[in-house]
């Protein structure tokens, strides 16, 4: 009976359990039997109740045959678990997909690579089952953990390590697409999980064995050459797949192992990878987070300012990247910030530079010393080429504050800025901060194009950067001068313009212009004065060199491009006549290499402004000079002064009349239409029009005294005179008067320097008495009373008399007579 019993419960198993034993042959090599996985198949979709119950039963025997080492079966549960998660989609598939994510993980467990990659491939077929619900309490972090720790596998086959990589990326890349877009998976961008995911994709991308993709001849022999089973380019796009779904708040999670990353594997130098790894990154986002990226690198550079330069130089060659791509898209409120931090580090590696030369020169090891400030000029360099780079690239109206906010930041002699710098630097640290921002400002200004002057050449712009176009330094001066060239110049003529020299034919170089426009003359009449002052200045500096008078010639004919109309041909022509006197006369005492260049320098200009303006009685007096000197005198033509060894006159005679450009001569060639001939009679007088400047002599303050002088009350006779036309349009055309007021000027400079100072007392107590007079004749007339129809009552012998004023009498001011 009791054998009765035992030999009749075979039967009474339950049906799922019998299903299940069915699907396993008597030898595993048989592989799965697709009749009876078929008909598990149905029982699973007709009961799905039983689905967790199946589950668990598989679990329960793949457990069993992983510790007894039967493979064969193991291969079989996973492919019928594989079936059953495909074919099945109802409400109950949760329970059962926790016995499949269990037995996954016994897989993983396991050392054998072959089991391993079975259980990540059954991981990934999971991974790509869109879910009707979301799960509420279903974890990765084993799986992230296990995934990671198989993309590092150390194998010592290459082909088993390679197998267990590939599987490991296929397995995180499963993870991401099964976590990333269930909004109660928001977990795996935490950092626990985003500091192993990242660095296991960036271990297998910067795999020197994996560097090159696949199909290079670099290769081994027997390596899988299809791109999926490479474990770089596998991680690649996963890391690019993982980028792309990150939202705004995980992007921080996201960038930050990235750079730890850097920091732990010393990448930033070289930065090949550190690079590489960046472009993928801003390539990969969506645009509008891309300041968040800006942002992180521009926060390790600053947790970074005191490591070695290479390394900052590479974290700010991987930011150069990183704008560039930025600024084609939407940067955000950073653009600023970036220039701040960069100019930060700018000054703090000249303090480093600065700081080594200074313990060089004390007793320090030569050759380390040198090696570190070449090393500091990399870093600079990558910061200008930064800074330059990512200002082109921006739009106008950004440049234009970005040309703003670098201007601000130059040291300029007589602001606070220039004292913080002197104090902190001193002067040669100041110049090497205005070298280099002046550099940056060049890339930063280089093909900006500006409607309007006045937009592009603001005051609080203009004003320092010709201050330092007066410093006693020609590569600052060349600095200005290319900045000028690169606003001023809105239709590319500089390449045509290239090199100071006696151009034969000007129409040949097929100049590109445009009719000045009227803001362009309305700028031109508040700054011109000031735009040839500095030319002027600039031209008779004594350490000015071949390539200063070629950008000042540059910068004649730009000007008259774009700028000139016919009263500003006249001014830059009494500005050169002026130039051509300042080297004749030589009251400064200049070396005969700048008088002769200045005079190469008249000579290139008058003939480019002559063919401009095509006027061919001017042509032919300037080609006129031109020839004779050719003849006479080369030394003063561009072509021979700025030779090497070109032989110097002993003197420059001014009774050589025909060698030089006269102004009766150019006056009676342009007395036609359209210009102002008689103004070039007027000798040009720089005038102080700007606010910064580095130079205070005692002509400038001088004056200063005859301006105030000047501007004091008229005597009576220029009170009575008659108000005409001809009177106002003097008035306004102060020009005419310029002869007269140096004259003026002079006689009042002699007699303060040379007069008595009982004299210079008298004088100034007459004038101080003069003043007074003046100022009670006014309070008289203010303070008495004006004469009213009604009568005015007057006191006369003690008696008070009322005495009437006709109206037709009184004298009213014109404004009030209708």
């Amino acid at each position: 009976m009791p054998a009765g019993v035992c030999g009749c419960c075979g039967p009474l198993r339950p049906r799922y359990k019998r299903l299940v034993d069915n699907i396993f042959p008597e030898d595993p090599k048989d592989g799965l039997s697709k009749s009876d996985m078929e008909k598990l198949t149905f029982y699973a979709v007709s009961a799905p109740e039983k689905l967790d119950r199946i589950g668990a039963y598989l679990a329960e025997r793949l457990s069993r045959d992983v510790v007894r080492h039967r493979y064969g079966n193991v291969v079989i549960a996973m492919e019928a678990l594989d079936q059953l998660l495909m074919a099945c989609h109802s409400q109950s598939i949760k329970p059962f997909v926790e016995s499949f994510l269990h037995m996954v993980a016994k897989l993983l467990e396991s050392r054998e690579p072959d089991l391993q990659v079975l259980g990540t491939n059954s991981f990934v077929k999971f991974a790509n089952i869109e879910e009707d619900t979301p799960s509420y309490h279903r974890r990765y972090d084993f799986f992230v953990s296990q995934f990671s720790a198989m993309c590092h596998s150390t194998h010592e086959d290459p082909e088993t390590r390679t197998r267990i990589r590939v599987a490991g990326i296929k397995g995180l890349q499963g993870v991401v697409r099964k976590t990333v877009n269930d909004e109660l998976q928001a977990i795996i961008w935490e950092p626990q999980h985003m500091d192993k995911l990242i660095p296991s994709m960036l271990f297998n991308m910067q795999d020197s064995d994996d560097l090159d993709r696949a199909g290079h001849p670099s290769t081994p022999s027997g390596a899988v050459q299809d791109g999926e089973e490479n474990p770089a380019a596998l991680a690649e796009s996963c890391f690019r797949e993982l980028l792309g779904r990150a939202a705004y708040g995980n992007m921080n999670n996201a960038v930050r192992p990235v750079l730890v990353h850097l920091d732990n594997h010393h990448l930033w130098d070289p930065n090949e990878f550190a690079v590489s790894c960046f472009r993928i990154i801003m390539y990969s986002i969506q645009a509008q987070h891309s300041h968040h990226v800006i942002q992180q690198v521009l926060n390790h550079l600053d947790t970074h300012n005191k490591n070695t330069p290479r390394v900052r130089a590479g974290i700010v060659q991987v930011l150069l990247e990183t704008v560039a791509i930025a600024a084609k898209g939407s940067v955000g409120p950073t653009v600023l910030e970036v220039f701040n931090t960069l100019l930060k580090h700018l000054r703090m590696s000249v303090d480093f530079e600065l700081g080594e030369s200074s313990r060089r020169n004390s007793g320090t090891s030569v050759s380390s010393g040198r090696g570190k400030e070449s090393e500091e000029r990399i870093v600079q360099n990558a910061i200008i080429q930064t800074i330059g780079f990512f200002g082109g690239n921006l739009p106008d109206y950004q440049r234009a504050e970005v040309m703003m906010f670098v201007m601000g930041k130059v040291p300029v002699y007589g602001t606070p800025c220039h004292t913080l710098d002197t104090v902190k630097i001193g002067h040669q640290g100041t110049k090497r901060i205005q070298t280099m921002l002046l550099s940056s400002l060049i890339m930063v200004t280089s093909g900006f194009k500006s409607k309007s002057m006045a937009a592009a050449l603001p005051p609080p712009f203009l004003d320092p950067l010709f201050s330092i176009s007066l410093m006693e330094d020609s590569e600052l001066r060349q600095l200005v001068l290319e900045i000028l060239h690169n606003i001023i110049d809105r239709h590319d003529n500089r390449a045509k313009l290239r090199g100071i020299r006696i151009i034969p034919n000007v129409a040949a170089l097929k100049i590109k212009r445009e009719k000045i426009s009227k803001q362009d003359v309305a700028f031109m009449k508040k700054h011109g004065q000031q735009l040839y002052r500095h030319i002027y200045l600039g031209c008779k500096e004594e350490d000015n060199v071949h390539k200063n008078f070629e950008l000042l010639f540059t910068t004649l004919a730009i000007l008259t491009i774009e700028l000139a109309n016919e009263e500003v041909v006249i001014d830059l022509i009494r500005l050169s006549i002026a130039l051509q006197d300042m080297a004749l006369t030589n009251e400064e005492n200049m070396p005969m290499f700048i008088r002769c260049g200045i005079m190469a320098l008249v000579a290139a200009y008058l003939n480019f402004l002559s063919q401009m303006i095509a006027n061919p009685p001017f042509c032919q007096h300037v080609s006129k000079v031109i020839e004779l000197r050719n003849m006479d005198a080369p030394y003063l033509l561009p072509e021979h002064i700025f030779r090497d060894k070109c032989p110097l006159p002993e003197s420059l005679n001014k009774e050589d009349r025909p060698l030089y450009f006269q102004t009766a001569d150019m006056a009676e060639c342009l007395a036609g239409p359209g210009y102002n001939a008689e103004r070039l009679s007027i000798p040009y007088v720089p005038q102080v029009t700007d606010r910064l400047t580095r130079r205070k002599s005692f002509v400038d303050t001088i004056s200063l005294q005859v301006d105030i002088m000047s501007n004091s009350l008229p005597d009576k006779s220029q009170l009575a005179e008659e108000i005409t036309f001809e009177t106002l349009k003097k008035a306004i055309d102060t020009t005419g008067l310029e002869e007269q007021e140096r004259e003026k000027r002079r006689q009042v400079m002699e007699k303060f320097q040379k007069a008595p100072f009982e004299e210079i007392a008298a004088h100034c107590e007459s004038k101080a008495n003069m003043l007074h007079d003046r100022l009670a004749q006014i309070f008289e007339l203010t303070i008495r009373p004006p004469p009213s129809p009604s009568g005015v009552v007057s006191i006369s012998s003690g008696h008070t008399q009322h005495q009437s004023v006709p109206v037709y009498e009184m004298k009213f001011p014109d404004l009030c007579v209708y």
